[in-house]
């Protein structure tokens, strides 16, 4: 029997990050040794087993083939015989595909801290790519949303991901797999990577490869506008900088479904509000979001063009908007929409001053005539850069 320290515990200590969760695969073992060693059996679909002091997961060591649709879609073949070779070729991730032996089944020491690597996830962390095991990658459907989270997760460290797993994420999607999982994994992949330090990564990966259509299919559409889509993902990256919690995340994520609030006239349409408090309903329905984070997206998403205005609202607006918000029984939550209506607005205006900053570089000495002189330079560079930015500047 040898026991492997695997996956995301080896990932996480090569990469120096906090590591939170140990995972072993055990090679060579039965379930019945595993049962009398005072192991707990927990998968039904294949032996999983809990350390009777830490509550580890030890599985022993498997194979697994398609067989029907989903990420349930496998049959699963779990024997002393199964090499730990032939157990990490069916991982995700080269970089999720390596191991570290250990000790024993109560003594998780390294025998002798040597990376076990047959799939070149050392190089793909060195390089900082993700990067997929084998073909099998596209077995399974699940793994285009967890590879999208590990791009966010990992996306400040510098990690990319390879083309040719990009191109197998494509395939994925335009297959139709993604139809047969479950709205309960969905949303277990959308909220962990949603609650990470850049949040707009995972989003805006899905929405390039077309992977929102199934189940946000309106977030797809408001994204087809550019505006609201950096706008919004803008304001993700600063809701993950200001720890932010799940519930703001989701509202200002939520908010691009609501297109009135992205010009500058704020032109407001009564059906076009209904028909965003709809889809922000119906996502959440499909999705199984929980209740409280939809009908907290949906406040935000009425009020927001009012508490962006906080300052110049009258007293009896005032007392009108603590009502709206149900803020004399909860007034945390009013805290919360608050921060919400603050960072909304910090993307807004950031977004606008890097359209700015932008047409200040696109114009150079080569864009006005040749022959000005002294502060006449100065002057038809920033004429240039003005008109430069009214005709980028849509919004």
């Amino acid at each position: 029997m040898q026991i492997y320290l695997v996956g995301g515990a080896v990932r996480d200590q090569l990469l120096q990050q906090p590591v939170k969760d140990k995972d072993f695969v055990v090679v060579g073992a039965t379930v019945s040794e595993m049962l009398d060693a005072g192991f707990q059996q927990v998968g039904a679909d294949f032996p999983v087993f809990l350390h009777p002091t830490t509550h580890e997961e030890y599985a022993l060591a498997r194979t697994e083939r398609k067989q029907g649709s989903g990420y349930k879609g496998f049959s699963v073949h779990a024997s002393p015989n199964v090499s730990l070779k032939e157990d990490l070729q069916r991982r995700d991730l080269t970089i999720n595909a390596i191991a570290i032996e250990v000790v024993s089944l109560t003594d998780d020491t390294p025998v002798s801290g040597d990376v076990i690597d047959y799939y070149g996830g050392l190089q793909d962390l060195e390089s900082h790519i993700l990067r997929h095991v084998s073909g099998a990658f596209s077995e399974d459907p699940l793994r285009v949303l967890r590879t999208a989270r590990f791009y966010g997760r990992y996306y400040d460290l510098g990690f990319t991901i390879a083309e040719d797993t990009l191109t197998l994420m494509r395939q994925l999607v335009n297959s139709g797999e993604l139809a047969h999982l479950s709205a309960e994994r969905i949303w277990q992949e959308s909220s962990r990577a949603t609650m990470q330090l850049s949040p707009q990564v995972y989003w805006q990966q899905l929405f390039e490869i077309g992977a929102l259509t199934e189940y946000f299919a309106p977030l797809h559409d408001a994204w087809e506008d550019t505006h609201i889509r950096e706008t919004v993902q803008t304001a993700l990256y600063f809701a993950g900088q200001m720890r932010l919690n799940l519930p703001q995340r989701w509202a200002l994520l939520m908010v691009s479904l609501t297109p009135s609030l992205f010009n500058n006239e704020h032109t407001h349409d009564q059906s076009d509000q209904s028909k965003a408090l709809r889809d922000i309903n119906d996502t959440g329905n499909k999705a199984k979001v929980p209740k409280a984070h939809t009908q907290f997206a949906i406040l935000f998403a009425q009020q927001a063009e009012t508490l962006s205005m906080i300052n110049s609202l009258s007293a009896a607006k005032k007392i009108d908007l603590i009502q709206a918000c149900g803020a004399h029984k909860e007034p945390d939550k009013l805290s919360q929409l608050l921060v919400c209506s603050h960072v909304l607005q910090l993307a807004t205006q950031h977004r606008q001053m890097m359209l700015a900053l932008n047409s200040f570089h696109a114009i150079g000495m080569t864009d006005i005539a040749p022959d000005l002189k002294g502060p006449a330079i100065g002057a038809a560079l920033r004429q240039s850069r003005i008109e430069h930015l009214q005709a980028h500047d849509t919004y």
